[in-house]
Order: C-alpha cells, then sequence, then structure tokens
C-alpha cells in the first residue's frame, strides 16, 4: 500500500511539474547586441562606404538575432560624426560601434570617454582608448598585386592614381602599386591627382580624364565612388585605357575596362568582434590584416588575360602570403633620388609613417589634414 502511494504521488508531482512548465512565463532571452556603423558616404553600390556595408549583413546573417545592427549614411567627418555616434549609444542602445571613416578618430575618443561601458572599432586610427581599439588592413599588399598587372597591362607605361587626402595609408597604396608596376617595368611611371576628399564623383571623374589625357592608360584610385572605373570605361574603346577600381569589384561599372579589383571584405572581422563582446572577452588592440587575414585581396582578374599574366599575379600572390615577396623591400629611393632603405624591408612603424613617394611617383606628397 504504502509503494503504491509513493508511486501515485510521484505521478501527480511530474503532472504539476509539466502543468507549470506551460503554464509559468518563459524565461526572458538575452536583448540583442546593438551594434551601430557610421558611413562617411552613401551606402551606393561599390566603393569603401559599400564594402562595410557588406560586412554589417554579413555580420547579421552569421550572428542573427543575437544582435541588432543600425548605421547610419552619409556622416561627414568632424562634429557631426560625434553627434552621431553619441545618439547611437545613447538613444539606440548601442554596445558596440564601428566608425568607419579616418576622419572619424577624435570624435570617436570623446564619445568613448563619455560612454565607458561601450566598445568602439575605429577604421584606420592610430590613437586608442581602453574602450577604443582600431583595426585596418594591409591594403597594400593588394596594391603591389595590382601594380604588376597595371605594368604588364600598359603600353604607355604610365598609371594615374586619383587619390583621396595625404594620410599614410594613401601614400602606402601610392608606393606599393608603384612598386608592383615597376617590378613588371622598371621604366613605369605612376602620375598622382589628390582629391582632398574621400567621396566626390565629379572630381574623381575629372582627375580620372586628367590623367588619361596626361598619357595614363591605366587607372587606379583611394576613393569612395565607381566614377574611375566609369571613366576609365569610358575611354576604353577609344584609348584602351584599363582600370584597377578600390575597394570594390566594380565590373559592372566598367565591364570591358577592368583588369581586376582591389577588394575590402569587413564580414568575417565584424563578426569576431561582436563575438568577442557578446563573450565578455573584447579588448582595445589593434587589427592590422593583409591577404592572409581575408580582410583585403586582389580579386576578379580579368579571365581574358593572358595565363602567363594570371598565373604570375597568384604565384606573386602566394608570394605575398608566404612572407616571401615583401612590397616594401629594399632597395627603395624617393622620388627625389634619395636612398631611404638600403637592405631588409620597411617595418610596420615606418610603413605607417610612411610620408614621401618612391621612385617612380609623379607627384608630391602634400601635408595631411
Amino acid at each position: 500500500m504504502l509503494k503504491n502511494l509513493i508511486r501515485s504521488g510521484a505521478r501527480a508531482l511530474l503532472a504539476i511539474l509539466a502543468l507549470a512548465a506551460f503554464t509559468l512565463p518563459a524565461r526572458a532571452a538575452d536583448p540583442p547586441l546593438v551594434v551601430g556603423f557610421v558611413y562617411v558616404s552613401p551606402i551606393g553600390e561599390a566603393g569603401w562606404t559599400y564594402q562595410h556595408e557588406l560586412g554589417r549583413r554579413a555580420l547579421e546573417r552569421a550572428l542573427g538575432p543575437r544582435v541588432k545592427t543600425v548605421f547610419v549614411e552619409s556622416v561627414a567627418e568632424g562634429p557631426d560624426s560625434e553627434r552621431v555616434m553619441r545618439d547611437l549609444v545613447a538613444a539606440q542602445g548601442a554596445k558596440l560601434v564601428f566608425a568607419t571613416s579616418f576622419g572619424y578618430l577624435d570624435p570617436a575618443l570623446r564619445v568613448a570617454a563619455e560612454f565607458p561601458a561601450a566598445k568602439f572599432e575605429h577604421a584606420g586610427g592610430y590613437k586608442s582608448a581602453p574602450n577604443l581599439a582600431t583595426y585596418d588592413a594591409r591594403y597594400y599588399e593588394a596594391r603591389w598585386l595590382a601594380g604588376w598587372l597595371a605594368g604588364q597591362a600598359s603600353k604607355s607605361g604610365v598609371a594615374g592614381y586619383v587619390a583621396g587626402f595625404p594620410v599614410p595609408e594613401v601614400v602606402q597604396g601610392i608606393n606599393a602599386f608603384t612598386l608592383g608596376m615597376r617590378a613588371a617595368n622598371p621604366k613605369a611611371q605612376v602620375r598622382v591627382l589628390w582629391l582632398n576628399t574621400w567621396f566626390d564623383p565629379a572630381r574623381e571623374r575629372d582627375a580620372s580624364q586628367a590623367l588619361i589625357d596626361q598619357g595614363a592608360d591605366v587607372l587606379t584610385h583611394h576613393s569612395g565612388s565607381p566614377a574611375v572605373a566609369q571613366t576609365a570605361q569610358a575611354n576604353f574603346r577609344t584609348k584602351g585605357v584599363r582600370v584597377v577600381p578600390y575597394p570594390s569589384d566594380m565590373h559592372a561599372f566598367a565591364p570591358e575596362a577592368q583588369l581586376a579589383a582591389i577588394e575590402h571584405r569587413w564580414g568575417g572581422f565584424y563578426t569576431r568582434v561582436a563575438e568577442s563582446v557578446l563573450a565578455g572577452r573584447w579588448k582595445a588592440e589593434p587589427t592590422w590584416g593583409g591577404i592572409a587575414s581575408g580582410m583585403v585581396d586582389l580579386a576578379a582578374v580579368d579571365p581574358a588575360l593572358p595565363e602567363a599574366v594570371r598565373s604570375g599575379v597568384q604565384s606573386r600572390r602566394t608570394a605575398i602570403v608566404a612572407g616571401s615577396l615583401k612590397p616594401f623591400a629594399a632597395p627603395l629611393r624617393d622620388n627625389a633620388g634619395v636612398v631611404r632603405l638600403a637592405t631588409g624591408s620597411l617595418d610596420d612603424a615606418q610603413i605607417k609613417a610612411m610620408d614621401w613617394f618612391v621612385e617612380g611617383v609623379v607627384g608630391t606628397v602634400p601635408k595631411a589634414r
């Protein structure tokens, strides 16, 4: 009799627990991590901001309901960016903010000091804080490959480079492209025109045409719109102009003129950073990844190019990843003929501070803003 009572009581207890499972309110799920993105130009269909936007979308796909992302585009560098970042944290609840343009650094530092519980990541910066890290890619690795390809393709031996601002990141790219081009053609020249803006399609187009008029039959750029690629395409059939666009595949804008594309890929990095914040292990450590990291690459190489050229690009890419080909290896002379490096290769500190042009660049480095 006692055993039967115990069994009956156990069954009754299980029934009560099962009923409670259906009737008690479910435990609230952890709220998603709100991640904010600040963009310096319209998203558009290609270019600097577009690549960051692709990274944001990849982050959403990878982490799903664990994150909620918000973005603001066409945010001017300076006070306006500070206002936007403050609003992302204070009003929209962002605990992680990606500030994706060089001129956002000081505004981001001020907002980071105001909101120490939030985490900030700044693209291309050179200063940090306990809750602000910097991230960048070794674009110069892909630039060197683009230059070598340009040297193979150019008939005039002259390339044109449309450049935004004279900050070290841009100077690195110009120098690496020139060194790569001269590795293919030791007499090659790279002509530079400065925009003093990151995004202005009309000025990008005018600068591109001016460089073509100066004899350039290959163009590349460090600017934010497809205007350089479009200008190359407009001159392809009459002057044979080719282009290596940056930082997106712009084949849609230059279907005949594009040789290859220097491409930024931020999705993996953005996902890893968000995961580190969710796991409570984020640290304010700088990131500077090259081709091996997946953050940058030379992509969409024209399949119509000779096999020797395409395989030459691939073998040199492999050498860069392996470290046996260093884009800034000696001997290095500046464009005034002064020896800057007699042996070895430039270290990271020297590359990050680069404010001079290598031999073969036609132009000057103005004082940075």
